[in-house]
C-alpha cells in the first residue's frame, strides 16, 4: 500500500503540470486579456471626458486628441482590439505592468517555478493578493459545501438503503419520482424557482435574498448570530442538495441490491439471524464502501464546482464567485493560481479516497491488483 501512494504522489506531477500547460495554452488564444481590459478602461475614461466636456468645444478638443494620438501611432498597427489611437509606448508599458512582454513560454516557467513555492502573485484588478483573496473568500464555499455534503449523505443513504429493502413497492416507485426531479432540474433552476417562491420574488419573503449574513450581523446575540447564518444559507444549501443526493440515493440503492442478492445474505439468513442484523451488520459495510470512501473527492467536487451558479445567483462572494468574476476580467493571477491549489487539492483527494477504500476494507489491496 506504500509503494501504491509513492507511485500515485509522484503522478501528481505529471498530471498537475499537464493541466497547467493545457489551460494556459488555452487562455493565451482566447480573445480579451487583461491588457484589452485595461484598453477598454482608458478608451471609456476617454469617452467620459468628452461627455463631460459637452457642446461643439468639448466636441473640438476630443477631435484634437484623437488627431493627435493617431498621428503618433500611424503607420503603426496594434495587435490588441481597441487599441487604435492608443500610443505604442502605453501599450508596451501596459504589458510589461501585467508580466506580457515575455514570450509565453517564459512567462509559463516563471509562473510554475513560483507556484511551486505556494507563491501565487497579486491579483491584476484588485488590491490584494491570491492567496488573501482565496482565505476571504474561503469561508462562504466551506459553508456551502460542508451542509450541501452533510445533507446529501444524511439523505441520501437512508433513502437509498430504505429503497433497496422496498425494492418495487409503492415507497420505491414514490421515492424515484423524486430522484427523478432531482435529476431532471439543474441546481442553479432549482435556485431560481426558490427565489421566485420564497425570497420575495413574487409569493413568499421569507428569506433573504443575497449575502451570507445580515448587516447587522455583528449586533446580534450569539443565538442571533447562528439563527441568521443559517437563515441566509437556507435556501442557496437546498437549491444544491436538490442536485446533489439523487445520484447518491440511486448510488446507495443499487449498491445494497447487489449484496442483497449474493451468497453470503443467503447464508446469514438461513443460520436464521434477524433482518435488521443482516442488513447492518453484514450488507452495511461492503455496500457503503463505494458511497462512504468517495467522500472526501464528493465534498471537494460540491465546495469548488458545485457552488459557482449559486453563489452567482445569490451573491454569496465565495470562490465561484471569484473564479467567474477572475474569467470574466482575464484575471490571470487568479485564474492560475485557484487552478493550481484546487488540482492539486482535488489530486490528493483522491488518493485520500483510496486510502479510505482500505481503512473501511483492509481486504482490498491495491499492490495485490494484477498489472
Amino acid at each position: 500500500m506504500y509503494a501504491y501512494i509513492v507511485r500515485r504522489l509522484l503522478l501528481i506531477i505529471p498530471t498537475l503540470f499537464g493541466i497547467m500547460v493545457i489551460n494556459f495554452a488555452v487562455v493565451q488564444v482566447l480573445p480579451g486579456g487583461p491588457v484589452e481590459q485595461m484598453i477598454a478602461q482608458l478608451t471609456g475614461e476617454a469617452i467620459d471626458v468628452t461627455a463631460r466636456v459637452g457642446g461643439e468645444a468639448g466636441s473640438e478638443v476630443a477631435a484634437g486628441k484623437r488627431t493627435q494620438v493617431t498621428g503618433k501611432q500611424a503607420g503603426a498597427p496594434s495587435r490588441y482590439r481597441g487599441a487604435q489611437g492608443l500610443p505604442p509606448e502605453l501599450i508596451k508599458d501596459i504589458e510589461r505592468q501585467f508580466g506580457l512582454d515575455k514570450p509565453a513560454h517564459e512567462r509559463f516557467a516563471l509562473m510554475i517555478s513560483s507556484y511551486v513555492r505556494f507563491d501565487f502573485g497579486d491579483s491584476f484588478f484588485q488590491d490584494k493578493s491570491v492567496a488573501q483573496l482565496v482565505v476571504d473568500k474561503m469561508p462562504v464555499s466551506i459553508s456551502l459545501g460542508l451542509w450541501t455534503t452533510l445533507l446529501v449523505y444524511m439523505i441520501s443513504i437512508p433513502l437509498g438503503i430504505a429503497k433497496a429493502v422496498r425494492d418495487g413497492s409503492k415507497f420505491d416507485v414514490w421515492t424515484s419520482g423524486v430522484v427523478v426531479f432531482g435529476n431532471a432540474v439543474p441546481g442553479f433552476l432549482f435556485a431560481i424557482l426558490l427565489i421566485v417562491v420564497f425570497a420575495g420574488g413574487r409569493y413568499l419573503d421569507w428569506f433573504p435574498l443575497r449575502g451570507l449574513v445580515s448587516p447587522n450581523f455583528d449586533d446580534l446575540s450569539l443565538l442571533g448570530k447562528i439563527a441568521d447564518y443559517f437563515w441566509h444559507m437556507t435556501l442557496p444549501v437546498l437549491s444544491m442538495v436538490i442536485g446533489g443526493f439523487a445520484g447518491l440515493t440511486m448510488l446507495t440503492k443499487n449498491s445494497f441490491l447487489e449484496e442483497i442478492n449474493k451468497q453470503y445474505v443467503i447464508t446469514a439468513r438461513a443460520k436464521g439471524l434477524e433482518e435488521r442484523r443482516v442488513l447492518y451488520g453484514h450488507i452495511f459495510r461492503n455496500a457503503m464502501l463505494i458511497v462512504i470512501a468517495g467522500f472526501p473527492a464528493a465534498f471537494i467536487g460540491i465546495l469548488f464546482t458545485g457552488a459557482m451558479l449559486t453563489e452567482i445567483i445569490f451573491s454569496l462572494d465565495g470562490l465561484g464567485l471569484l473564479g467567474f468574476e477572475a474569467a470574466l476580467k482575464r484575471d490571470f493571477p487568479v485564474m492560475f493560481g485557484t487552478l493550481y491549489f484546487f488540482t492539486l487539492l482535488g489530486l490528493a483527494m483522491g488518493i485520500i479516497g483510496d486510502i479510505m477504500y482500505h481503512v473501511i476494507d483492509p481486504r482490498i489491496d491495491f499492490e495485490a491488483r494484477e498489472v
